[in-house]
Order: C-alpha cells, then structure tokens, then sequence
C-alpha cells in the first residue's frame, strides 16, 4: 500500500465554488477521501509567518 499526502489551503466547502462544476468538484472530493484520514489544521502556515515577519521588517525600514 502506498500512502500520499495531499495539503490545500481551500476547505471542502468551498470547492464549489473554485472550480466550475460542484458536481465534478463534489466526485474529486469523495476520491480523495474514501478510506482517507484527514486532518484540519487551523494554525498559521511557515510561509504566511515568514511573510508576515518580512512586510513587518519592510514597515519598519520604511
């Protein structure tokens, strides 16, 4: 058996609404998560804290 990760930044109620067909989106969404174990995770990302970080430093160079 092969495991995968798969990271997203949109939650699964919104993917309706980014791509143009709910059905279709609906179908990818039950393929990706059958028999899946799924994990929310609502901190800050490393990336958003580096930019965060960064634009605080350009502020105050300014």
């Amino acid at each position: 058996m092969k495991s995968r990760i798969i990271t997203m930044n949109i939650p699964f109620c919104s993917w309706g609404d980014s791509f143009s067909n709910k059905i279709a989106s609906a179908a990818i969404i039950d393929r990706l998560i059958h028999h899946s174990k799924t994990f929310k995770i609502t901190r800050d990302s490393y990336r958003l804290k580096d930019y965060k970080s960064e634009k605080s430093l350009n502020i105050r160079h300014s």
